[in-house]
């Protein structure tokens, strides 16, 4: 017999339960990921959905073995393996088992050729690329204007200058809920703090949307190397290629925060 969950049906014999049990034919389920912002937040939803507490899977996600065994160098890379999409696993699925599962499924999708050559127009690997779409995604959630944003950091990466953007600051300090990142916020000292390091962050900042990843793989080709949310508050952003123009752009915005008591 072998361990596991499995679905009596109403009416069966004992010798079709006894084939059932030999077998092992295991009942699955539907696990959606999707819109997690740390390992700790996947854990807990993967654990509403399926039969594993969420300290036993978020203990998988910070297992150094196992990240080593998947050809990570740290744990926090393994968060980048998570695409977001409905799948059919086992109902009596381990938590280790789930992120090999999760691995397989990532090196499914990085492998379809076109993306293949698109990682390298980018000149990323997978986790990069994941790494700078987790970004573009907190900065915004018009896919209309993703591929323009993706470009601004591509353009900033090539010619090494800082990325300065917002949400690594929030990420870096664990506060999700800042509405105006201050000066102050910018000196905070952390690996995922882009106004201090150059180049992208160990990891994605975020599980970012089929969107976000479609836009840096065929980010917009233009000069931009600023942007600034528009004081229209209406989610879209002003880009400059200047940064007298950016500082205009950021002095309206700065009095609309102002004038709206944001702070």
């Amino acid at each position: 017999v072998k361990p596991g969950r499995y679905t009596l049906r109403e009416g069966m014999t004992v010798i079709e339960v006894a084939r059932l049990l030999k077998i092992g034919e295991h009942r699955t389920t539907r696990l959606t990921i999707n819109n997690a912002r740390t390992p700790e937040s996947l854990a807990g939803r993967i654990s509403h959905q399926i039969d594993i507490d969420s300290l036993t899977m978020l203990t998988a996600l910070r297992d150094e073995e196992l990240a080593a065994e998947l050809g990570y160098d740290s744990p926090e890379s393994m968060f980048s393996i998570f695409l977001p999409d409905t799948y059919e696993v086992y109902s009596d699925i381990g938590a280790e088992e789930l992120v090999r599962r999760m691995k397989r499924e990532s090196d499914r999708f990085w492998n379809d050729e076109t993306r293949r050559g698109q990682l390298e127009r980018l000149g990323m690997t997978p986790l990069e690329a994941m790494t700078l779409a987790s970004i573009v995604y907190e900065e915004t959630r018009k896919s209309d204007e993703m591929p323009r944003i993706a470009g601004v950091y591509v353009n900033r990466l090539k010619r090494g200058i800082p990325l300065q953007a917002d949400p690594t600051v929030k990420y870096a300090m664990q506060d999700f809920a800042l509405r105006r990142i201050l000066y102050r916020h910018l000196k905070f000292d952390s690996p995922y703090n882009t106004y201090i390091y150059r180049g992208l962050p160990p990891s994605p900042i975020c599980m970012p949307g089929r969107d976000a990843i479609e836009a840096v793989l065929d980010f917009e080709t233009h000069d931009y190397i600023f942007f600034c949310a528009r004081p229209t508050f209406d989610g879209y952003h002003n880009f400059a290629r200047t940064l007298a123009e950016h500082n205009a752009n950021a002095r309206a915005y700065s009095a609309e925060l102002n004038r709206r008591k944001i702070k």
